[in-house]
């Protein structure tokens, strides 16, 4: 079976790209194949990099898993990064769905990219499964409609389309855990804003085993949480994460530094969502890791 990955290099990309090496033929669309070899090491005789999508016979390519996408949090929104940001999803998710659309013999199956911020920030005490309807108009919310919409774009019946609405990803290698690390490891992490604003995250090997749970699973389709069923308050997770690493959490970042720090984009750490991976859960998806505190003492030990 051929698989087009593209966003291999990503935090989610290298770690799925490991387990699918030794089964499936990969097409790795990727700027810069030097450190995409780099990063991700022997890929099998079958497998290949490319620099663009029109390198790729989209007739010979089973399922596509489209991950690419600019950090959200590594910069201020200036307008370029916004830009750069709806480029690098919006851009090559709709450059995706022309291939596909355009192929007589197109891809059965097409897991794409999305984020938990199409929901925009929502009350703590408002649980957002897959069906809640009532979006906060915000430009997360506007980002992730149109990405997904783009990926709507190839459904028909030869093609399925799911949607993964991923939550913070935990793992040491990147992300926002790596990010907190450094602070929370020399006893001066602690919550962010009010700290009641909801954090709805998944462990890395939870984000990988849903992804080819949707590959197993062909009659699934549409919109899937991929975060674990217990969300927390970001009080709570600096509080975990303080004990785990057996340090104090008493740094506290009021909202002002963050909106003087980040601008536009502390929006996304002032403000969350409690989101429950409803349709996963219904589908008998079985979460490794569904309380915070196991998930974290597994990634630091």
């Amino acid at each position: 079976m051929n698989i087009l990955i593209t966003g291999g290099t990503g935090l989610i990309g290298q770690e799925l790209c490991k387990f699918l090496v030794n089964k499936y033929n990969l097409v790795i669309l990727t700027r810069n194949e030097l450190k995409a070899r780099h990063l991700l090491g022997q890929i099998g005789q079958n497998s290949r990099f490319v620099a663009c999508l029109s390198e790729v016979d989209f007739n010979d390519i089973d399922i596509i898993i489209n991950l690419a996408g600019e950090p959200i949090a590594d910069k201020r929104w200036s307008d370029k990064q916004k830009q750069a940001i709806i480029q690098s999803r919006v851009g090559i998710t709709e450059q995706i769905a022309a291939y596909v659309n355009a192929a007589h013999n197109r891809p059965h199956t097409f897991i794409s990219g999305s984020a938990i911020g199409f929901y925009g920030r929502q009350p703590a005490d408002v649980a957002v499964d897959e069906s809640y309807d009532n979006p906060y108009n915000e430009f997360s919310h506007q980002l992730c409609r149109d990405w997904e919409q783009a990926a709507l774009k190839t459904k028909s019946e030869q093609t399925r389309v799911c949607l993964l609405r991923t939550g913070v990803v935990l793992s040491r290698r990147g992300g926002a855990l790596k990010k907190m690390l450094p602070a929370f490891s020399w006893g001066m992490g602690g919550p962010m804003a009010s700290g009641e604003q909801m954090m709805s995250w998944i462990h890395i090997d939870d984000m990988i085993q849903l992804i080819l749970f949707l590959i197993r699973h062909d009659e699934l389709e549409g919109a899937f949480n991929a975060t674990a069923p217990n969300p927390v308050s970001n009080k709570e997770f600096s509080d975990c994460l303080a004990t785990v690493l057996n340090r104090p959490a008493f740094f506290w970042l009021p909202e002002s530094f963050l909106k003087w720090a980040f601008g536009e984009m502390s929006d996304i750490l002032i403000y969350g969502q409690k989101v429950i991976p409803k349709k996963a859960l219904d589908a008998n998806y079985r979460f490794r890791y569904q309380s915070l505190e196991e998930a974290l003492k597994q990634i630091m030990h």
